[in-house]
């Protein structure tokens, strides 16, 4: 194989090597930079992390998929999809307006915000209800130009395509309404690609990931229609039609669309699309943009196995027309994973971020490009591929001497406690029973669901406390004041079951994984999970194991402050599987099981401390499913396998807690049944009527909090805005079986907003009781 083979990119992280866009864009909205400044400093970081793409090597660099918050609030400015409560009247999006469908204000609420497919990163939802769409500013275009005219890129724009934009959106019948929206949006897409081709564009990628999921014989012909269409705006545009984290099931279908390329995840597919292509075979004339390298996990890759992959597409596919990429964009990775060296040499080694992999992307594209003879030899043309080919081999060994990979007991152990389902000794009902005869609660009982503001003092006295300037005594007594504060505060405001704070905690994740076994930590392992919020998921490397008490310490000290329960807060084992990055040695599910064995042992230290609730959170229970439903099932029963093993071994008295973030409920209401949690709370303050509609149609007998307000917004709602959620609530569940709470913790929120906001949940619930107090005794 003597020609050479070229590389791209699907994207890239946008926080900046040092969180610079974060910091950049809490600061404008802290009012400390003018709109200028920020524009100024954001055109900064959007140029240099182009720089450091083409420094790569990278033979097409995306341009456009750089954001101020999310790249499908993006769209829906770019096509004037503003809700009518932003009282939007036509012309370009304001900055302010942006960002107040991203985040609300004092007139209106946030646009709803949930996961992008099976990841952990979060988009804002386009409300469509009704708008008339145009254009009001060509954001491709903008980008192409500006990475032309100031870095003489040469770049490939990147947006995404209006079947998976109109899937994302929201306010229309999908039945009834799907082709009159395609009517709206195509000629729109038609006149952004024109606009591109005009100004001398070449590549374009349209990102449809939903083609990965479950598309029925109508998509399949929409798809047809929206990319003939588009070729025809554009004529001397090459398109790629991108898909990933699944393999289609129409492959004949998508490699038929009249496009110049189409990209494919090698990764996620779980073979499907390589079976495909060999099967199958590849069209004359159109380009492979093959996804070889995994974009969203941090493991370097085994370099052999990838240029076995490579080489098996090339004997398909002319060097000519395949182009190496990611299988994803590299917005779920850090930028770069070079300087954590603290790890140590063998972890370090095996960790690859952003700028890492397209390292590995310019190497294997340099390796495809030579004979196998030339590769071996290590000499010539192939001496810098075969030294590269040899580190990678070297790291990967490295990592897997670690004697931290595999601790027998615990995988035996695991195996066995998650070879039946865990159930507790008692039916819902009984529990119930005995849980309020033992706690007392009032009807509609209040509660948050766990942490509490996470302020610059208490970052900073973690940070000197981690630094060694602040001593373990000194530490544990601010901590101890906080925990003071807020318990005395939550009995002011009339809270009916408190919480701690989490004030210990720095990420819900984080804090498990540096006290159990397996786990490392990043120092600047940064990527973004919604807006400006970013987080540092730990690495799974090794086995799993309890070490010590976890969190008993602060809850106990809680307890000691109050005659009203406090919960014990622990981080569920799905979550903590899905917000880390995972070993890729050893199936999902018995790494779940090996951390489902530690929480159950941090459950009974709990119990055993006088902690009679305890809430297991599992906001990402559905984020980690499969795009096609088809694969629900096995995932589904893991999952409950995992909660149930953490949760089970209590008294019946022992009232068990879960929380998630907002889902098409009715799809798993039959798992989130067998999780057998005695009450569970779920985000909805962004989707509330959409979640009530399904609790119409969809009986829950246990016991449940439908958040009442948003807390990823810094508005304060109103009294009278919670007794209307409340009530609509109450219509479809069972008044004595329902709890009042926030949508999610408060960590990002100020301390203010925060009393705030409780002062009229706490206001809200009392009037309903009495309302129905009222209303019963007319009765």
């Amino acid at each position: 194989m003597s020609q050479s083979i070229r590389s791209s990119s699907l994207g890239y992280p946008n926080i900046g090597a040092d969180r610079e866009w974060k910091k950049t864009l809490e600061a404008f909205w802290s009012g400390k930079i003018s709109e200028q400044n920020f524009n100024e400093e954001m055109e900064g970081i959007r140029l240099e992390r182009l720089r450091r793409q083409n420094d790569s090597g990278l033979g097409l660099v995306p341009v456009g998929d750089f954001t101020y918050y999310d790249r499908m609030l993006d769209t829906a400015a770019m096509f004037g999809l503003v809700p009518q409560r932003f009282s939007y009247e036509g012309g370009p999006v304001s900055l302010e307006l942006y960002f107040s469908m991203a985040r609300g204000n004092a007139g209106a609420t946030a646009c709803e915000m949930t996961k992008w497919f099976n990841t952990n990163y979060h988009y804002i939802v386009p409300e469509l209800n009704g708008a008339k769409p145009s254009l009001t500013a060509n954001l491709p275009l903008q980008a192409y130009v500006e990475a032309r005219e100031k870095l003489g890129i040469q770049g490939k724009p990147v947006l995404i395509g209006p079947l998976t934009f109109l899937k994302l959106s929201k306010g229309y019948n999908a039945a009834s309404e799907t082709d009159a929206w395609l009517d709206r949006l195509i000629p729109l897409y038609g006149q952004v690609l024109a606009e591109l081709q005009a100004a001398g564009a070449q590549w374009v990628q349209l990102d449809e990931p939903s083609i990965a999921g479950d598309l029925g014989a109508d998509d399949w012909q929409r798809l047809q229609r929206i990319y003939t269409e588009l070729a025809a705006a554009a004529p001397e545009l090459k398109l790629i039609v991108q898909t990933y984290f699944d393999a289609p099931d129409n492959y004949a279908a998508l490699v038929s669309l009249p496009v110049a390329g189409i990209g494919l995840d090698f990764v996620h597919d779980r073979g499907r699309n390589l079976q495909a292509v060999l099967g199958q075979g590849f069209p004359a004339g159109l380009t492979l943009a093959a996804g070889v390298l995994d974009g969203r996990g941090i493991w370097r890759a085994d370099p052999d196995a990838a240029l076995a992959l490579v080489r098996e597409l090339a004997a398909v596919v002319p060097a000519d027309r395949l182009l190496l990429q990611p299988s994803c964009s590299l917005l779920h990775v850090p930028v770069s994973l070079a300087g954590e060296g603290a790890l140590g040499a063998a972890l370090q080694g095996a960790l690859a971020g952003a700028d890492e992999k397209l390292a590995e992307l310019a190497l294997l594209a340099e390796a495809a490009g030579l004979s196998a003879a030339e590769l071996s030899a290590g000499a010539g043309r192939g001496a810098a591929a075969a030294a590269g080919f040899a580190a990678g081999r070297q790291a990967l060994a490295a990592l897997n001497a670690l004697p931290q990979r595999e601790a027998a007991a615990v995988r035996a152990k695991a195996r066995l406690l998650g070879s039946s389902r865990a159930s507790r000794a008692s039916g819902f009902a009984e529990r119930r029973q005995l849980q309020q005869q033992r706690w007392q609660l009032p009807f509609l009982p209040t509660t948050t669901i766990g942490s509490f503001p996470q302020t610059a003092e208490i970052r900073s006295a973690r940070a000197r406390w981690r630094k060694g300037s602040l001593d373990n005594a000194a530490y544990e007594t601010f901590i101890r004041d906080q925990i003071n504060d807020w318990i005395s505060l939550q009995e002011e405001i009339g809270l009916d079951v408190l919480v701690h704070g989490e004030f210990e905690r720095t990420d819900m994740v984080e804090f498990f994984g540096e006290k159990l076994a397996g786990f490392a930590f990043t120092a600047n392992g940064w990527v973004q999970s919604y807006g400006s919020r970013c987080v540092k998921p730990p690495v799974i490397y090794g086995d799993v194991d309890f070490v010590e008490p976890m969190t008993v310490k602060e809850t106990v000290y809680a307890q000691s402050l109050t005659d009203k329960p406090v919960k014990g807060m622990l981080t569920g084992p799905l979550t903590i599987l899905n917000w880390s990055f995972v070993r890729d040695d050893l199936p999902r599910s018995e790494v779940a099981l090996q951390i489902a064995l530690a929480l159950r042992k941090e459950v009974e230290e709990l119990e055993k401390s006088g902690i009679g609730m305890i809430q297991v959170d599992e906001p990402a229970l559905r984020e980690g499913l499969p795009l096609k439903k088809s694969r629900w099932p096995e995932e589904l029963k893991a999952a409950v396998d995992a909660f149930r093993l953490a949760t089970t071994g209590v008294a019946d008295t022992t009232q068990i807690h879960t929380h998630m973030c907002y889902c098409e409920f009715s799809d798993i209401i039959d798992t989130i049944r067998d999780l057998d949690a005695d009450v569970i709370s779920i985000e909805t303050s962004r989707s509330h009527g959409e979640l009530i509609h399904s609790f119409e149609e969809n009986i829950y007998e246990k016991g449940i909090g439908l958040g009442v307000y948003d807390i990823h917004s810094p508005r304060v709602p109103s009294v009278e805005e919670m007794v209307a959620m409340i009530e609509r609530s109450l219509r479809s569940l069972d008044p004595e079986l329902f709890w009042i709470n926030p949508d999610c913790g408060l960590k990002t929120r100020g301390k203010e907003e925060t009393a705030a906001s409780l002062n009229h949940m706490v206001a809200a619930a009392r009037e309903v009781r009495a309302n129905r107090v009222e209303s019963s005794h007319i009765n």
